[in-house]
Formats: C-alpha cells, sequence, structure tokens
C-alpha cells in the first residue's frame, strides 16, 4: 500500500523566504510544495489535497486574505488549515481579520523556525492520523462488501443456502447483526427481518419494522436526504451500502451500516431486495476516541514544546517594558500604556499556562480571587470584540463572594464563555453576565445567557467533549468549553447549560466561595513595592538566549548588582574554576550543551556549595527535575526577579523557601 504523505503548501512571492522555509519543514513523511503567487497556490490546491497551507499576507496582485477566501469556498479544500505568515504588526484588528478569512494561526516574521516547524508538524501529523484512520475504515468496508458479495454468490445454490442458515443464525446472534428482506413493490421500506436479533440490537420487535413508516421515523433528520437519494439509485445499480444514524428504543443514536441487493429469479426478473444491517457505533466512538486522543497529545507536545521559547520571548518583551518603566517617571500616559504591553505579554504567558494545563503539563495554582477586581478587565478585554449589534449587559452584586481558584484559567474560562455566547448570535442579540451569591449552596453563581441560536439536546450532550465545535473549519478549536468544564471541576465546582434552539443558551457557573481574604496576597505583586536594591553583589548569568540573558543582566544592573554573562554551563564552569567570587548564579534550565542548568546547579552545589543557584525556565518538563533549587518561572518583572535574588542572597541558600 502506498505510503501516506502530508503536503505542505508555502505560498510566498519571495522565493529566498519560499527556499528558507522548505529547508526549516522538510522531513520524513512530508512534501513541500512551494508556489510564488496566489495563482499558482489556487492551481495547486485544485490538483492536490495538503495537510496544511502556510500562506503569505502581502502579495502582489492578490493578497492572502482573498487567496484564503477561494480555498475556503471549495468544499475540498474547505476544511484545509490555513496558517498565515506576515511581517505585519500583530494588532487585534490585523489578527481579528485574518481568523475571519479562515487562518487557523500566525505566525510573524521573521519567522522562527523552531516554532514554525512546531506548528505544521502538529497538522501534518493530525492529517496523517486522520488518513490512517479513513484508510482503515476504507479497508474494513470493503472487507464488509467482498463478504457480501461472496453470501451473495451463495445465495444462488439454494442446497448450499439451506445448509449455511444454521451455522450463520447461531453466529448472527452472537454479533450486532441483523438480516431483512424487502418487496419491490411500493415505496416506502417495509422490512422483514429474518429472527428476532433486530430485536436485541434496536429494542424493537420485527414486526414494527412492517408498520409503514416505521423505519423512516427514527432515521436521523441529517441522514434522510442523503439516505433518500442513495436509496433511489437502488433499482440502477442493484446495491446500495448505506451508512446512517437509526433512533433505538432507548433513544439513542446508533450508527448502522446497511447493505442493501436486488435479488433476482431464474429468469433474471428482479425479485426482492435483501439486506443486512450491521450496528456499527462501537467502530465509530473508537474513531472520534483515537481522533480525541491524538489531539490531545498533539496539544500536549505542541504546548510543550514551545513553551520554553515562548515564554523566553515574553521575558524579552517584559523585561525591557519594565526597564522603560523605571526611565518614564513623570510620563503618566507613557507609564500607562507600558504598564498596558506588559499585562498583555503576561496574559500570553498566563494562557501558555493554561493550555499546559489543560494537556497536563502544568499544575493549576489556586489563590484568592476577588470577582469584584477581576470581572471589570476581563469584560474590558472582550467588549472590544462583541460588535455593535451585540447589547451587553452585567449585572452583579454589591459585594460578592472571593473564590479560591487558578486566576488565570477562571480568566479564560470566563473569556471562552463570552466569546461562545458571541459567536451564537451572528445577527446580534443581548448578552447578559451575571454574579449572584448563592447562599442556599454557599457558592458564587455566575450566569452567561445570550439569545442567539440555542442548541439541540444532541449537540449540547457533546457541548463540553474535546474538539467538539459546530463551527466551520477554522471558526473554531472546540476546546473552548471542554477548558471551562475541566477549570470547573478542577475548582471543585460545578456547571449547569439550559439552551432552546431558537431561543438562546444559559450557562452557570458554580464555585465554591471562599471564607477569608485575610493574609492572601491573590497570587499578585504590588505595583507601588519598591524593589529591594543590591549592594554590588556578583551575579553570574547563564543563557543560551542572548536576548534574555541581556535583558537579565540589565534588569540585575539597574537594581545594583554586579553581573556577568555567559551562554552556556560549560562555560559558566570554566569561569567558576578560574574565579568563584560569585555571589549568586542564576541560569537559564533548558539549555544546549553537555549540561542543561539544572546539571549546573548540581555541579556548582557540589563543588561550590557556599554559592547559591536561582533556575529560570518558561516551562519545565517535570517540577521534580528543579525541585531541589529556587525557580523563576519566565516571564518576570524586576520586581519578582529583585525579590527572588534579594531571599536568595539574604538566607545563603538556593533551596525553596
Amino acid at each position: 500500500m502506498k505510503p501516506i504523505i502530508g503536503k505542505v503548501l508555502v505560498v510566498d512571492d519571495d522565493r529566498r523566504n519560499l527556499a528558507a522555509i522548505g529547508e526549516i519543514l522538510k522531513g520524513p513523511g512530508v512534501e513541500i510544495v512551494l508556489a510564488g503567487s496566489g495563482e499558482e497556490a489556487l492551481r495547486w490546491a485544485l490538483r492536490e489535497e495538503f495537510a496544511v497551507i502556510l500562506l503569505d499576507v502581502r502579495m502582489p496582485g492578490m493578497d492572502g486574505y482573498e487567496i484564503a477566501g477561494f480555498i475556503r469556498a471549495r468544499a475540498r479544500s474547505s476544511r484545509t488549515p490555513i496558517i498565515f505568515l506576515t511581517g505585519l504588526s500583530r494588532d487585534e484588528l490585523h489578527v481579528f481579520r485574518g481568523y475571519s478569512a479562515g487562518a487557523v494561526d500566525f505566525v510573524f516574521k521573521p519567522v522562527q523556525p523552531l516554532i514554525l516547524k512546531s506548528k505544521v508538524d502538529v497538522f501534518v501529523e493530525l492529517y496523517l492520523k486522520t488518513e490512517e484512520i479513513r484508510r482503515r475504515a476504507e479497508q474494513e468496508r470493503n472487507l464488509l462488501l467482498q463478504n457480501l458479495k461472496i453470501r451473495d454468490e451463495k445465495l444462488a445454490i439454494e442446497q448450499s443456502l439451506r445448509r449455511r442458515e444454521e451455522h450463520h443464525y447461531i453466529i448472527l446472534r452472537s454479533l450486532p447483526i441483523a438480516l431483512y428482506t424487502q418487496q419491490l413493490n411500493g415505496e416506502e421500506r417495509l422490512l422483514g427481518f429474518a429472527d428476532d436479533s433486530i430485536e436485541w440490537i434496536t429494542g424493537f420487535p420485527a414486526k414494527n419494522f412492517l408498520m409503514p413508516g416505521f423505519w423512516e421515523s427514527r432515521l436521523d433528520e441529517e441522514d434522510q436526504d442523503k439516505i433518500v437519494q442513495e436509496l433511489s439509485s437502488l433499482s440502477r445499480t442493484g446495491v446500495a451500502t448505506l451508512e446512517y444514524r437509526w433512533r433505538c428504543a432507548d433513544e439513542k443514536l446508533h450508527y448502522f451500516l446497511d447493505r442493501a441487493v436486488i435479488i433476482s429469479n431464474e429468469s433474471g426478473v428482479p425479485r426482492e431486495i435483501y439486506g443486512i444491517w450491521l450496528d456499527v457505533t462501537e467502530r465509530r466512538e473508537l474513531e472520534q476516541q483515537l481522533i480525541h486522543t491524538s489531539k490531545l497529545e498533539a496539544v500536549g507536545r505542541f504546548t510543550g514544546g514551545i513553551a520554553h521559547e515562548f515564554n523566553n520571548m515574553l521575558s524579552i518583551v517584559v523585561g525591557n517594558l519594565d526597564l522603560l518603566r523605571g526611565v518614564l517617571d513623570g510620563n503618566d500616559k507613557a507609564q500607562n500604556r507600558v504598564q498596558l504591553a506588559i499585562d498583555g505579554a503576561q496574559r500570553c504567558a498566563a494562557f501558555t499556562n493554561q493550555l499546559l494545563s489543560f494537556s497536563r503539563k502544568q499544575p493549576a495554582k489556586s489563590s484568592v480571587v476577588s470577582l469584584s477586581d477581576r470581572l471589570p478587565a476581563i469584560i474590558d478585554f472582550v467588549k472590544p470584540s462583541m460588535g455593535k449589534d451585540i447589547e451587553f449587559e452585567l449585572a452583579s452584586e454589591d459585594i460578592s463572594w472571593p473564590v479560591f481558584v487558578d486566576e488565570a484559567q477562571f480568566e479564560a474560562a470566563l473569556v471562552n464563555l463570552l466569546i461562545n455566547a458571541r459567536d451564537a448570535m451572528p445577527h446580534g442579540g443581548r448578552l447578559t453576565m451575571s454574579v449572584a451569591n448563592d447562599e442556599q449552596r454557599q457558592m458564587v453563581k455566575i450566569t452567561v445567557t445570550d439569545t442567539g441560536i440555542g442548541m439541540t439536546q444532541d449537540i449540547l450532550d457533546k457541548a463540553f467533549d474535546p474538539f467538539f465545535t459546530t463551527k466551520e473549519r477554522g471558526g473554531g478549536t472546540g476546546l473552548g468549553l471542554s477548558i471551562v468544564y475541566g477549570f470547573v471541576n478542577q475548582s471543585k465546582g460545578n456547571i449547569e447549560v439550559v439552551s432552546t434552539p431558537g431561543k438562546g443558551t444559559t450557562i452557570r457557573l458554580f464555585l465554591p466561595r471562599h471564607r477569608s481574604m485575610a493574609d492572601e496576597s491573590n497570587g499578585k505583586e504590588v505595583a507601588e513595592k519598591r524593589e529591594p536594591l543590591g549592594r554590588s553583589e556578583r551575579v553570574l548569568i547563564v543563557d543560551d538566549d542572548e536576548d534574555v540573558r541581556q535583558t537579565t543582566a540589565s534588569m540585575l544592573g539597574s537594581l545594583g548588582y554586579s553581573v556577568a554573562e555567559t551562554d552556556s554551563a560549560d562555560a559558566a564552569l570554566a569561569i567558576l574554576e578560574q574565579n568563584p567570587d560569585f555571589d549568586l548564579i542564576v541560569s537559564d534550565v533548558k539549555m544546549p550543551g553537555s549540561l542543561d542548568g539544572t546539571g549546573l546547579a548540581h555541579t556548582v552545589r557540589k563543588q561550590w556549595p557556599a554559592i547559591p543557584v536561582l533556575l529560570m525556565s518558561g516551562f519545565v518538563d517535570s517540577e521534580a527535575e528543579t525541585s531541589a533549587f529556587a525557580l523563576l518561572k519566565k516571564p518576570f518583572e524586576a520586581s519578582r526577579l529583585a525579590a527572588r535574588v534579594r531571599e536568595i542572597l539574604n538566607t545563603g541558600t538556593g533551596l525553596i523557601s
């Protein structure tokens, strides 16, 4: 069998970019296709199927948004993931336009090879796994058809049929299979089942299937038109293979494979229809579970793989903004803008932690959260994306109880609920959010209500499943409500959903009340707190990322420390061998070379036990990896760095206090 290849289409009018990206992405199981214009890209999209398309936004002729529109408009390529490559600004309007055009992600130029390859590898792997599942399903279907063909041939021999009937009967009694016959006269499906196996499979006795309209009444509405059309071709082709959802006596939808064949008499005149019903619900559920598991594994690998680099970049942003804030005394407007930028970068770091927690690579870190303090900021963040056609109202009690939750997950859960409510009202409507104390349950109740399209019971049953979404390809990840559900469970709360098609949806979150806010800092640094200054202590900074290293050095230098820098653990050990006169070593955890940051810390503790070590990291695979040393997670502001360094120097130890 021909191996499955994941094709990646790269579109850029700059041939140098094409060549560079092609080199980055090449690897086993991947075929790179390069297109230098929008027209060439569309020709490729018409001929081939791609695992993912990398599309430059700004090109002569058709730009990336127009090309994405054409790709999304064509049925064959409408589900192909599109990642925009752009050197334009990262402002919300630009990004929103990209996602509206059908993008699933953005990569900003200059391209970071590791990030680009990680993102592309995720979609290629999902494509390869999906294709593998499809091939297996097709093989199973072909095998079943071949078996049915053999059985049809055996039916021509009456004596052989009688001998095998008993044998088949015993087998069919133990399998989710039922045999039926249908007369050719009449348009309705009146199915005569050969035995009572149909009752074991569906819960309905065989006689029910001889009642006019019974089979059609239990057929799922979404499958009716397709099945009726396929049945209409039976008289012409002589055979039909159908797969549809049918509601059994327990009111649950089951998947059935229905194979119908026209049987002729000895003269070749069609006599009746012979068919077989096979319940394939378990197979379909296993396929979905495999897809979901693969996606969750991919999310885990993706988030874990990029978290370190992403938080490194955020460290550069937060650190330099913090340094900039220090030289803007008296300029309140500039100070405010710097703080907004820092808050935005910290929100990005919180979102990374949210994904890591969802993929079970990051434990929740709960703290006391005051809803009256946090809700206005969350609402201000979401409101600009609501649109002028949506009326928003917040109804909150003057004093609502605090809750003890992971603040980043709490904010992400509320943002997801509000965005979902917005998307449920494509033509506008009313969105109401309320917060109230539930005296009976001793919980805080957060209610989000929209007047949108609502959900049927079938959709409601799957609303919290990971990756389930009713939006078009590129319109949603299917992670929103599953993240909300996971957050509520982790917080020992509960969730209620009431939805009516055409009228809207109400979602209520119940979070346990926290009894006291005494001595709780809510996990935040106080902005006005003075940063403890250094006393010319010598600090050696070890980080392979030059920008992160220089930013950290500038922060410590501005606090009054004497700073030296190096880019590897090996180089740091060489410096210490010649001159161990350092008061503290600040080292990144993940670094190339024979030793990483943890290895360096253990070596320093063994050879120079008087020198404490502070580790920095944007992501560690296991908390146990760094548990023996003080750890500062990226990104961080100068106040956090100053407090941690001062604490270690005052106590003279790098152990976690």
